[in-house]
């Protein structure tokens, strides 16, 4: 061989050494992060931090070794477009949140994993075969455990022993899950003696009207169910300012209720939630099977009171209210 061709064939095999040497690296997993929240929601970036502080620890980092595409929405008509959208970008997982958005993605895509949270009855709405079992491609954490639902009628009973009649406030089409507490309240109210109302709302004037009806009557109270509609910024206001209004007790799924003038919340911290489903999009991207990683229960749940909407309502707190108390609003 010449030499000078000797020095071309060298020339070329060490240019190619950088490119063969960046196509072995591996690739970056791509997650996607729906939040069934609006993005501007405090209570939206409280997951979101959750989420992203446990990555860390568990040797993933955000725009370095993970990349991560989030889409917020509360509006359930859009869920179906998001979660197509997503699933056509074919991400290596999907975290969900919230039953209906859940749904909307495992509608897309039998094979992708996800890893869900905030999510109230996975069986009854035909996402995983059963809690240990999950047996397909999703698998995740639950907010409430159906026997809950008894909780928030005796807290009710509780705060106010006067209460005789109680109407539970929920959007069907956005909780579908409602019946999973439904069958724990009704039988919990007859125990208790009380006159019990599914009182089902898709609109302010819905709201409107079945929380002024229930003040036609003395002795009465509602609960507010985990939704994604009444959870909402504008829903959650109007219900806040109607029980100040009416001044009607209320029980609240979700502490950020109490935070905005509501009376007395009871339920899972979701954060929470997302901070524990980190470790299993974790184990998932390390070769873990969704169907191998058994659904998990929420362990940390809240108390949370309002003490200056408690005086305005004229509702005393028992002493067995504020010892347990997690978060105490003045």
């Amino acid at each position: 061989m010449r030499r000078r061709d000797f020095i071309t064939l060298l020339g070329a095999a060490t240019a190619a050494r950088p490119l063969a040497a960046h196509a072995q690296q591996p690739a970056v997993p791509r997650i996607a992060v729906l939040i069934g929240l609006p993005q501007d929601d405090p209570e939206a970036q409280k997951w979101a931090k959750a989420f992203l502080d446990a990555l860390p620890p568990l040797g993933w980092k955000p725009d370095a070794n993970l990349r991560i595409d989030w889409r917020w929405t509360a509006d359930p008509a859009r869920m179906p477009e998001v979660a197509k959208e997503i699933v056509e970008q074919r991400p290596d997982l999907i975290v969900t949140t919230t039953t209906p958005l859940t749904a909307a993605v495992l509608r897309e895509s039998h094979t992708i994993p996800v890893v869900f949270a905030a999510v109230s009855d996975p069986v009854g709405s035909g996402f995983v075969q059963s809690l240990s079992r999950p047996g397909g491609n999703a698998t995740g954490f639950i907010n409430v455990e159906a026997s809950v639902g008894g909780k928030w009628l005796e807290v009710l009973k509780e705060i106010a022993p006067g209460t005789a009649r109680v109407a539970i406030l929920f959007n069907p089409k956005t909780a579908p899950q409602s019946a999973y507490y439904l069958k724990t309240l009704q039988a919990s109210a007859q125990t208790l003696g009380l006159t019990l109302t599914a009182a089902q709302v898709a609109s302010a004037q819905d709201i409107e009207a079945a929380i002024n009806d229930l003040a036609k009557f003395p002795n009465g109270g509602f609960v507010i169910m985990p939704d994604i509609f009444t959870a909402a910024k504008t829903q959650r206001d109007l219900i806040i300012s109607l029980a100040a209004r009416l001044r009607i007790p209320a029980v609240y799924a979700f502490t950020f209720f109490v935070k905005d003038g509501g009376l007395i919340s009871y339920g899972a911290d979701n954060a929470d939630l997302l901070r524990r489903a980190a470790d299993y999009v974790d184990r998932i991207l390390k070769g873990k099977k969704p169907q191998d990683l058994p659904v998990q229960l929420p362990t940390k749940f809240e108390l949370a009171i309002n003490t200056k909407t408690a005086a305005a309502l004229g509702v005393k707190f028992p002493a067995s209210i504020l010892a347990v108390a997690d978060e105490v609003i003045e």
